[in-house]
């Protein structure tokens, strides 16, 4: 399929699991791998419901390849007040995953605590 055809977007979210609520006001970048080589696409910062205000890819720019996102975890549980490690745990979590489809809705989001975190291809 034509990159001018792909309806795809790509859209990510952080739950904090220690509090229970959103991940607001984490810093996420997104990048494109390849060759070797690591582009930087963008970059927010959440919402107050743990999101972005609009999808992270989309259109044209939305192309089937390897990706990575970064979300900066500990400067928010420093922010929150919780006492960390230093360094912590868990500083910046990365997520590499790869988009097949490019006519498809991808959506990624983290679920974290200062110890630990999980994802999944969400809808």
């Amino acid at each position: 399929m034509p990159a001018s055809s792909a309806t795809g977007y790509l859209t990510t979210h952080v739950l904090d699991t220690t509090g229970g609520c959103p991940g607001a006001g984490i810093a996420i970048r997104l990048y494109r791998l390849q060759a070797g080589m690591r582009e930087v696409l963008g970059e927010l910062c959440t919402n107050a419901d743990g999101r972005g205000d609009g999808p992270l890819l989309q259109g044209a720019a939305f192309t089937a390849g390897c990706y990575e996102l970064e979300f900066d975890v500990g400067d928010y549980y420093r922010q929150r007040g919780v006492l960390l490690d230093e360094p912590a745990f868990l500083d910046t979590v990365v997520l590499r995953f790869g988009i097949a489809d490019a006519a498809s809705h991808y959506h990624v989001p983290l679920l974290v605590s200062p110890y630990g975190y999980s994802t999944y291809r969400g809808s």
